[in-house]
């Protein structure tokens, strides 16, 4: 099997493991909702936005500010008397709201005479009204529908059968404790004030509907949409295998029946309206005066809701956009939700588990492929957030994609293919690494760990950027010196230069004695490989005259180095025999470069680089042209420059002569020429140009091409 196929079997085997392993574990264990909690909060959060019925919807809270204003104002303590809730139905119903909506208990008879009487005849002349009763196991009061509850629920078509499908499902609630007959025979509608929290006492999802005594109870939110009186008496209801629909709108549901809510923000998304406030507004109403609220006519065909924040009332929930959120909001969530039409759905299973597996195989493969530390380290970081990238791009979209199982999935994918890497290719990477380190660049070494196919003979054309350096006069400085000490001084030496030229991306081709013949762009490409050729020698020039002085003391000599760059195309590659061999190059174009550093000798010049390298470094240097050369051994004249300093930094104060001058030759102005040559004092370059000017102006008949015909290389 080839090695590709081979990491690919390998991939899927650790992917299928590992994506079966977090499956079971989230679907059978609850060991990793620690994981899926807090990203429930974040992405609800992220994308918390009001929705299309978002404005359609108001919250009257009865909260602390109204409690103080009823005491001191009224000399009302908790519970009020019922009458008072009556001028709140009387504000609505001149607002023209659609349905107004009682997050309140009424179970047990009010302390006040005849103040139940007083409310329900207000609630009889106000808009549709809504209140709850609660249901369970453990209440009192009744097992059966009340004779003066009118309204007795709902029809779910398809119920029987979805609840055979779903035996684990309670639905109906054996006891339920209803309002009392003044309040609840006018109600139209009775929903269900219980709506349980999930996991953490967290409100995330709700059941829609649930049953007592042979009939379907809409949960209080819902019930406000049914109230509303262009719905109708009895309107369709059906539930089907992951859906539910409700007067033709449609409800995702899960397997145990319950929506997934998605909250707008903090209860203040909806608009906020102290009881206080509306009281007082009605009353200044009757008595001919201005309202408190002005703006009445923002209430029109809104659904309110009215329910308790003050802390001591009790009805202070968590969800996943607030730790402390009014009960009533919840409701109101709801509401919104199925008018916006955009509760969210879970992601089907199969797709989950599909979606897992593709992660956890890619995972492994990649990780497999991974040669180096910080590209195991990226894959790691990639795959391991990518179940929460999918996590949140998912929920615009109206799906709640689980976070937990795609990540314990990658989690164990990535470390069995970190494992398995370890065990078989890291073994072979550091057999490699120990064989070639002292004989090869990083790079080099690097690109064969990533392919050790390159360990065979063979080669590539390539352009390269080529240096070659050598020191000026070292064979007689070596002739003096003790051989130990000589050994040292080139350790010195080439350890600066190579340290330098590995910094820049360069290979480091081979030592002949003082010289160094290194390139750029190969074995890896580089595009702005003569910018970092150039970049190099300047360095190099530089750290050579930082240790000049150190030097001087060592050998008794001035230490200078000549170089010679020239960009060009190559063969390059491992070359020798079939048991030694080195990486490096041939072509025309690498002796060029030779040559280019002897050519430094006929301009009195340290650092000489050929057009094609200038033109390709950019604007990043200074520098001046030298001129036309013909080197030894090669026809074509090649123009020359010389790399000054970097851009940015002072030029010569000759510079400008130079060039001038530079301009007179080519128009063969000999004598003008040498005035501006003279002029560059202490320019070995220019005093080259004045030498041969000086010769010229001589001969009046005297032709130049101006071309620099070189006989020693």
């Amino acid at each position: 099997m080839g090695g590709g196929l081979k990491k690919a079997a390998q991939a899927a085997v650790i992917g299928a493991a590992a994506a079966c392993a977090a499956l079971g574990f989230t679907l059978f264990s609850d060991a990793f909702s620690f994981l899926e909690s807090p990203t429930w909060s974040w992405r609800v959060r992220f994308f918390a936005a009001p929705g299309a019925a978002t404005d359609r919807i108001k919250i009257v809270l009865l909260d602390q500010k109204s409690l103080d204003w009823a005491r001191a104002e009224n000399g009302w303590s908790w519970p009020w008397p019922r009458e008072v809730y009556g001028a709140l139905t009387s504000f609505f119903k001149r607002c023209g709201a659609h349905a107004v909506v009682f997050d309140f208990a009424f179970s047990e008879p009010s302390r006040y005479q005849g103040d139940d009487e007083a409310f329900g005849a207000a609630i009889a002349e106000g808009p549709p009204f809504v209140t709850g009763f609660f249901l369970g196991r453990s209440t009192e009061q009744t097992e059966r529908w009340p004779d003066f509850v009118t309204k007795r629920g709902f029809e779910i078509k398809g119920l029987a059968r979805w609840l055979k499908a779903h035996p684990d499902v309670v639905f109906f609630e054996p006891r339920a404790a209803f309002p009392v007959p003044e309040i609840a025979r006018r109600a139209a509608v009775l929903g269900n004030f219980s709506a349980a929290p999930g996991k953490e006492a967290v409100y995330r999802k709700v059941a829609c509907f649930k049953g007592f005594d042979g009939k379907a109870v809409p949960v209080l939110g819902l019930a406000a949409y049914l109230a509303a009186p262009d719905v109708g008496a009895m309107p369709e209801i059906e539930i089907r295998e992951g859906e539910l629909s409700v007067a033709g709108r449609r409800i995702p549901i899960d397997s145990k029946g319950r929506t997934i809510l998605r909250y707008r923000g903090p209860v203040s998304v909806y608009r906020l309206v102290s009881a206080a406030a509306v009281i007082q507004s009605e009353l200044q109403i009757q008595d001919g005066l201005q309202p408190t609220i002005k703006d009445l006519e923002s209430f029109k065909d809104s659904y309110v809701f009215f329910g308790p924040s003050a802390p001591g009332l009790y009805d202070l929930k968590s969800t996943p956009v607030a730790d402390v959120f009014p009960g009533v909001g919840i409701h109101a969530t709801i509401l919104d939700n199925f008018l916006s039409g955009d509760f969210l759905a879970e992601a089907p299973f199969p797709w989950v588990a599909a979606l897992t597996f593709l992660l956890t195989t890619a995972s492994a493969w990649v990780m497999l492929l991974s040669r180096k530390a910080y590209q195991s380290t990226a894959v790691f970081c990639i795959f391991f957030l990518l179940p929460c990238v999918v996590g949140f791009a998912a929920y615009p979209a109206g799906y709640w994609w689980p976070i937990a199982a795609p990540t314990l999935g990658v989690l164990l994918s990535l470390v069995g293919g970190l494992s398995l890497n370890y065990a078989t290719e890291g073994r072979r990477r550091r057999f490699i690494k120990r064989a070639f380190t002292h004989y090869l660049s990083p790079q080099v070494i690097e690109t064969i760990l990533q392919d050790p196919s390159r360990l065979e003979l063979g080669g590539e054309r390539r352009e390269l950027s080529i240096f070659f350096s050598d020191l000026e006069k070292f064979s007689t400085i070596s002739e003096r010196m003790d051989p130990q000490e000589l050994t040292l001084l080139l350790n010195d030496y080439l350890s600066d230069m190579t340290d330098i030229i590995l910094e820049e991306g360069g290979t480091l081709d081979k030592y002949e004695g003082d010289a160094i013949i290194a390139f750029w762009n190969a074995p890896l490409e580089q595009r702005d490989h003569a910018a970092r050729a150039v970049r190099a020698a300047l360095r190099c020039q530089r750290k050579l005259s930082e240790r000049r002085d150190d030097f001087l003391e060592r050998t008794g000599a001035v230490l200078k180095m000549r170089i010679g760059l020239n960009t060009g195309p190559v063969v390059v590659g491992n070359m020798g025999s079939g048991k030694r061999f080195d990486y490096t190059i041939l072509g025309d174009a690498a002796n060029l470069a030779s040559r280019l550093e002897g050519a430094n000798k006929a301009f009195g010049t340290y650092f000489m680089a050929s057009e094609s390298t200038w033109l390709s470094a950019g604007d990043g240097f200074i520098g001046r042209e030298l001129g036309l050369i013909r080197v030894v051994g090669r026809k074509t004249p090649v123009r020359v420059f010389e790399p000054l300093g970097f851009a940015g930094e002072r030029a010569p104060d000759w510079l400008a002569a130079f060039e001038e001058g530079l301009r007179l030759v080519r128009e063969a102005k000999w004598e003008e020429a040498l005035s501006a040559f003279e002029t560059c004092e202490g320019d070995p370059a220019a005093e080259a140009y004045a030498r041969k000017c000086r010769e010229l102006a001589g001969r009046p008949e005297a032709e130049w091409d101006g071309i620099w015909n070189l006989s020693e290389k």
